[in-house]
């Protein structure tokens, strides 16, 4: 048998909802009336062995909420932090630290339990980016490379071009030009540009 495909599926069971016939539905979307008495029988059957809502009576007592969280138990570190914080500042890693509170502190926890606390001991400060300002004309950048083949006009001759990109610092505003031919001339010529 061939399979309707889904969008197909659910505008025949939308339809055969809204109480249409097989031959309203047959005119509304080009489907043959057979194929939609086979989904037809195959939605009653699908509807005749689910279950269905379950109802109950009027004044159901809806179920308890679950209990609220206790809170979290101290921490197995919670008693060496004072020898953590130290170590954190002389820049220890965690295992090092946690081999020194099992050996000279006697600490029966895990290492993650270590890890954990002292991570969130510390203190991670953001990175910083210095904005720099320059006034009008101080400063630019300048690109300079090859472009891709390109046609040489009025020939049938590919080269590939020089592309000068210069970028003011202060406005962004760029100056681009392509040239064909490169030396230190047209360097400076284009930096006079």
């Amino acid at each position: 048998m061939n399979v309707l495909k889904p969008h197909l599926q659910t505008t025949i069971t939308t339809l055969l909802e809204a109480g249409n016939s097989h031959r309203q539905i047959e005119r509304v979307t080009g489907i043959d009336r057979k194929t939609i008495r086979t989904y037809a029988k195959r939605i009653e059957e699908l509807k005749a062995n689910s279950s269905g809502v379950a109802t109950g009576t009027p004044d159901q007592i809806p179920p308890p909420r679950p209990p609220a969280q206790a809170k979290s138990t101290a921490s197995n570190c919670e008693p060496h932090r004072a020898f953590i914080e130290a170590q954190l500042r002389f820049k220890r890693n965690y295992m090092a630290i946690y081999q020194d509170l099992v050996d000279n502190h006697g600490f029966t926890g895990a290492y993650n339990s270590v890890k954990r606390f002292a991570g969130s001991l510390c203190k991670h400060e953001p990175e910083q980016f210095d904005r720099l300002e320059f006034a009008p004309g101080e400063e630019a950048q300048v690109d300079y490379g090859e472009g891709a083949l390109t046609r040489v006009a009025g020939t049938e001759r590919y080269r590939k071009p020089r592309l000068f990109v210069m970028t003011l610092r202060y406005s962004r505003r760029s100056f681009r030009r392509v040239v064909w031919k490169s030396s230190q001339e047209t360097w400076a010529r284009l930096h006079e540009e």
